[in-house]
């Protein structure tokens, strides 16, 4: 690597770095207020806002890679034109595609950050985000148990129960269920404790007994049992472990999924196709944007007023490569054969990145950029 391809490629990792941290640290802050909101108002303590906060880090920073790489790579072209280096460079010979060749690189190191992202990091994370969303709601769930005091937790439903010992166990339980449409039960038992079930939290009662009044007719059947199980979970509202969705697959598993797995995620081999060839396609939009971006800078020559015109149309070019990114997106997850929708966007990006560099090293550009030096 030549010394001017180490100069520019770490100006531009040192403001890509710089644009990332703001980005993700804005959006973050965004997110995290509601986060903190919904957890400390469950009585979850600050170590678990912390743990859900980290685990949503990679899909953040998956989202501002591209546009830091973007913003980076404006602003470093911007800089060395208006300190006529890369004017200079040009007038030495150095064609726009000689040039672009640390941006090349740069794009390059974005591509397997957000390859090793979408690959590895982000269903990991939120893999184990999900599970531990499913095991908060469950201890959410035991939080409404209190004891001394009579309980309405879902219309229909009234609970009591008179001590909750040390170790969780109840003691003296009663329980009204009014919810049915043909008859009213009500439970008594000396002693209950809550596990954890499938489907959601269970109250597990012991000694006790079950009337059931028919609401036609008032006949009243009594049971008596020794433990019976009252799903809790379904009164509460608690759900039982979640569905998985594709962004928690691995990449191997979407490529052929099985029909168990289509089933679980309510999604179609088209969706689960365009998901896994997204995984690699996506990565090389930063690679695209930071092209388009250095070659759309390289169409204006030298001026003191510095390129603002060139940065806008490289703004509207990233605008038509994300939508470009969308209608893909929406069309490739509904036809098992369009799954090459997935690259897409990013070989737009890069086409028009390299017609861009074939139109600025025109003679007639080269020739007027060297007459901006001269003139400076």
């Amino acid at each position: 690597m030549s010394r001017f391809d180490r100069y520019m490629l770490s100006q531009l990792v040192a403001l890509f770095g710089f644009f990332s941290l703001v980005l993700v640290l804005v959006y973050w802050i965004n997110r995290a207020v509601g986060l903190f909101d919904d957890l400390i108002s469950d009585g979850q303590s600050a170590l678990v806002f912390l743990e859900f906060s980290l685990l949503a880090l990679p899909n953040v920073i998956r989202l501002v890679l591209p546009i830091s790489a973007f913003a980076a790579t404006v602003y470093i072209v911007n800089r060395l034109t208006q300190d006529s280096e890369l004017v200079v460079m040009q007038a030495t010979g150095f064609s726009s595609f000689r040039l672009a060749r640390p941006v090349l690189y740069f794009g390059l190191i974005v591509a397997l950050m957000m390859l090793i992202l979408m690959n590895v990091l982000v269903p990991q994370s939120r893999a184990t985000l999900s599970a531990r969303s499913a095991e908060i709601s469950q201890n959410v769930t035991a939080q409404f148990l209190k004891d001394g005091t009579f309980m309405h937790p879902a219309k229909g439903v009234t609970l009591y129960i008179r001590e909750i010992t040390d170790l969780g166990e109840l003691r003296d339980i009663f329980l009204a269920d009014d919810r049915g449409a043909t008859e009213r039960t009500t439970f008594t038992a000396r002693s209950a404790i809550l596990a954890r079930g499938d489907s959601g939290p269970k109250l597990v009662m012991f000694s006790g007994m079950a009337q059931t009044l028919t609401r036609e007719g008032a006949r009243l059947a009594v049971t008596r049992f020794e433990d019976f199980t009252y799903d809790l979970g379904a009164v509460l509202g608690a759900s039982g472990p979640k569905r998985r969705v594709m962004e928690e697959l691995p990449t191997l598993a979407l490529f052929s999924p099985s029909e168990a797995l289509l089933t679980e995620t309510r999604s179609s081999r088209a969706e689960f196709l365009y998901e896994a060839h997204s995984r690699i396609g996506q990565p090389f939009l930063g690679m695209a944007a930071a092209l388009v971006g250095f070659a759309a800078l390289l169409l204006g020559a030298f001026s003191r007023f510095g390129l603002w015109r060139q940065i806008l149309f490289s703004v509207l070019l990233l605008i038509v490569i994300q939508m470009v990114n969308v209608a893909a997106s929406g069309a490739g997850g509904k036809d098992e054969a369009l799954w090459p929708l997935a690259y897409a966007a990013p070989a737009v990006g890069l086409v028009i990145g390299a017609l861009l560099l074939w139109l600025s090293q025109r003679p007639r550009r080269l020739g007027r950029a060297v007459r901006g030096v001269a003139a400076a």
